[in-house]
């Protein structure tokens, strides 16, 4: 297709200037801080903190404290409230919802700094992809969407989650041009109808040749969503209208295609890999998450979709990237933004370039947004390196579950445990993350210690609509990634949390109680899907 050559040029400039700076670690980040500094220098809130434009990069490292979201809050609200960065001088273009540890929802400046900064990240990719994957310029791709919960669609903007928007204007038109699924589909009235309408373009098309998602749960969801709304998909395809579906809505078009509709009413709802290699046979690439929890969906999303490669995602946040896949590596976007690394278990900080194979780190970004040594709080390993720059390989979430997506804390589970109303006889033991928890999904699971278990299901409710305020959490929950909470009262509950800890092999003297924990692999017989649970709000397909 003439719009992928087009793309893949429009990006190669980047590529080459990835490329060619790989033996310069050192001197590009140096260069990058010292841009990064002016810009802060000459902010507001730069100006109030006595940030130096003329600092060094050691000079930096020695004045400037390691920071969390709580260091700019304040400085970010007024920039929402007044629509200016005040942490950078850099015109604001939106701000990003993510989750936080201490609140329900954090905002990240995305100014135009910024947003050069992931393009300069994602070229290279680009590039890199058509490189390795020759077949994808033969169809469309579907990047996926950053959907935000239906509760918070009221207040958004058009820009807010089109992943396409963190590209440079050229490249978004371009590569708008190959997409299969249309940008307003995110724009829907409801996380239900944005699935439904991206599901209709998807099986209308068979040339889709690349399908770019973050979390294979969420992969997996889509065809489960596709298997059970299968006659309704079918109906809107044989007849070019929505039906009930976009009411209110931004979704003006919608896909007709008879074969398609066809297709799914032949279809038994099972999933199997000859359907959808039947739907989509030039299908030639996933990408997704394939590293720590998400090991085992990614290899079940390949299973069903054996005609494509399988791509694992590089280590992208809300609040900047960290790696890219490239050269069967993923290398540190260090022409991005400027980078430290945090030792986790004794606090020292590395620069990039002195990190060594086998260190596990925590990546610290200062960035085009104003955040100045912000510690993301994921643990990564160097496992080699592209030329000079260092590759590192996701090991998981430091202080946190991330089973696919949420990025649950041990904070954000206080929290919610303080706002039940726990009878007194019952004390809370762990809220454990589970790779299987109910309906063949993962979830959490809240072990308490008490003689009641009739109020399981009343107290599970009340939980699972305390982790809902958690952004992340409730977005998984939206799209089916996650199964609800289940609560597993008994009376030994802390003597079984001990046993299943030493079993997993902690040394007996170490072993603490802990608000959060995930245990990987199969859970123990107790802990299955038989407990209690419930179907607390929010969809699930």
């Amino acid at each position: 297709m003439f719009g992928h050559r087009l793309l893949k040029l429009a990006a190669w400039p980047g590529e080459r200037r990835f490329a060619a700076g790989r033996e310069r670690l050192e001197s590009v980040q140096r260069q990058k801080q010292a841009a990064l500094l002016k810009r802060v220098a000459a902010s507001p809130l730069g100006h109030r903190n006595g940030i130096r434009g003329d600092w060094s990069w050691e000079e930096f490292a020695d004045r400037q404290p390691v920071t969390d979201y709580e260091q700019w809050a304040d400085a970010i609200t007024l920039s929402r409230e007044h629509g200016d960065c005040r942490l950078i001088d850099s015109p604001l273009v939106r701000c990003q919802p993510t989750s936080g540890s201490t609140s329900a929802i954090k905002w990240i400046p995305y100014t135009r700094q910024f947003l050069g900064e992931l393009d300069a990240a994602i070229s290279p990719w680009i590039v890199d992809l058509y490189r390795q994957y020759p077949r994808l310029v033969q169809g469309r791709h579907y990047w996926s969407m950053s959907w935000v919960p239906t509760s918070l669609r009221d207040n958004m903007r058009e820009d807010v989650n089109d992943d396409i928007q963190l590209m440079s204007m050229g490249k978004r038109l371009l590569a708008g041009a190959t997409q299969c699924v249309p940008q307003d589909v995110a724009l829907a009235r409801t996380s239900d109808d944005s699935l439904f309408a991206t599901l209709a373009y998807l099986v209308s098309d068979p040339a889709l040749s690349m399908l770019s998602i973050w979390s294979p749960t969420f992969g997996l969801g889509m065809l489960r969503a596709m298997a059970q709304w299968r006659e309704e998909l079918a109906e809107v395809l044989n007849t070019g209208s929505w039906g009930n579906r976009m009411l209110g809505g931004a979704v003006d078009s919608c896909p007709w295609s008879p074969q398609a509709a066809a297709l799914l009413r032949e279809w038994d709802g099972r999933l199997n890999a000859d359907f959808l290699m039947a739907l989509w046979p030039k299908l030639a690439l996933v990408s997704a998450w394939d590293t720590a929890a998400s090991t085992p969906w990614a290899k079940e999303l390949h299973a069903l979709l054996p005609q494509a490669a399988f791509q694992g995602k590089g280590l992208w946040a809300t609040e900047g990237v960290v790696t890219i896949p490239y050269a069967g590596r993923y290398p540190l976007a260090y022409r991005s933004h400027v980078y430290e690394f945090q030792d986790p278990t004794d606090g020292r900080i590395f620069a990039p370039w002195e990190l060594e194979v086998g260190q596990q780190v925590m990546p610290l970004l200062s960035t085009g947004s104003g955040l100045l040594r912000y510690r993301l709080k994921d643990l990564v390993e160097v496992d080699d390196f592209v030329g000079g720059i260092p590759s590192l390989r996701f090991l998981g979430r430091a202080g946190t579950t991330d089973l696919v997506g949420e990025k649950m804390t041990a904070a954000a589970v206080d929290g919610a445990m303080a706002a039940l109303a726990l009878p007194e006889e019952l004390l809370p033991v762990c809220t454990v993350a589970v790779d299987q928890s109910a309906q063949g999904l993962p979830g959490y699971v809240l072990l308490l210690e008490g003689e009641n278990p009739a109020v399981a299901q009343h107290i599970a409710v009340q939980m699972e609509s305390a982790l809902q305020l958690h952004f992340h959490y409730q977005l998984a929950r939206n799209l089916g990634q996650l199964a609800p909470l289940r609560c597993v009262i008994h009376p030994g509950m802390r003597e079984r949390y001990l046993q299943h800890c030493r079993q997993r092999g902690m040394i007996e003297g170490n072993i603490k109680m802990e608000s959060l924990q995930y245990w990987a692999g199969r859970v123990p017989t107790w802990l299955e899907a038989r407990s209690a649970q419930t179907e607390a709000p929010g969809v699930t397909v």
